[in-house]
């Protein structure tokens, strides 16, 4: 008689981190005052150090977290199976931590930043590097183009937009690119 394992229902961690955000963005749709109070602005960080995470999680508007959580699911999904869940982790928060440092160290010091754009480029910046040939269809673009193309031209069109936190993308990208170069020197020992 075989027995059968029930492993459970789970998210997975990108599943787990669109349900966060979705819920936050709920609350905050709610609440706008909590934007403000999970925000990161670089003059209150002392009084408010939990900032620099929950500032990952809050965004603006539909269009900023639908841009963040569709780009998450597709470079993500692709990603975590390269570098695995733990790695993933890692990348995705500490891009998003890195991202929010850079944010604070040049950004006008009453800013808010919000949303989780930093560890987005970070999974962007990680994917470019370790499959520099992959080709993705970006809305409205109907043709696929190189990866780096969208990640890069991506940045670039973002940091123009007013009210963009362009410095945490850059951090996060930044961040992503340094990382997977050891996850990529790690692949090729593996192969």
């Amino acid at each position: 008689m075989r027995s059968r394992s029930y492993r459970g229902f789970s998210l997975g961690a990108i599943g787990f981190l669109i349900v966060m955000n979705l819920i936050l963005f709920i609350v905050t749709s709610i609440r706008p005052d909590l934007r403000f109070l999970l925000g990161l602005a670089p003059a209150l960080f002392l009084g408010r150090p939990w900032t620099i995470i929950t500032a990952m999680f809050v965004h603006a508007g539909i269009g900023h977290i639908l841009g963040n959580m569709i780009t998450l699911y597709f470079f993500g999904s692709y990603l975590i199976r390269l570098i695995g869940e733990r790695n993933f982790w890692v990348l995705y928060l500490c891009g998003g931590i890195l991202g929010n440092i850079l944010f604070m160290l040049l950004a006008p010091p009453f800013s808010v930043a919000v949303g989780a754009s930093g560890a987005i480029f970070a999974v962007g910046g990680a994917l470019t590097l370790m499959r520099p040939k992959l080709r993705v269809f970006i809305i409205p673009i109907p043709v696929p183009i190189p990866l780096w193309v969208a990640v890069i031209g991506g940045f670039l069109i973002l940091s123009f937009l007013p009210g963009v936190a362009w410095q945490a993308h850059l951090g996060g990208l930044v961040f992503g690119l340094i990382m997977a170069s050891f996850f990529r020197r790690r692949e090729r020992r593996f192969f």
